[in-house]
């Protein structure tokens, strides 16, 4: 009789490296304009209020309160 040989197929990550980074990056990149759009008060640009009022119409737009 024969010896065979089991034959183990090579395990593929159904996900590649750079598509999960790409991924997280627009993720994280979506969650950075959102707060942007929605929830800076001044807090992060640096001209104050510039930022709230460029994204105010949208506030309104989207239902977020601002004032």
């Amino acid at each position: 009789m024969p010896h065979t040989q089991t034959v183990r197929p090579i395990s593929t990550p159904a996900i590649s490296r750079r598509l999960l980074l790409t991924a997280l990056t627009v993720v994280a990149l979506m969650l950075l304009i959102s707060y942007l759009v929605a929830f800076d008060q001044g807090a992060v640009s640096r001209s104050g209020m510039y930022l709230h009022e460029l994204m105010h119409d949208g506030r309104h737009l989207l239902g977020v309160p601002c004032h």
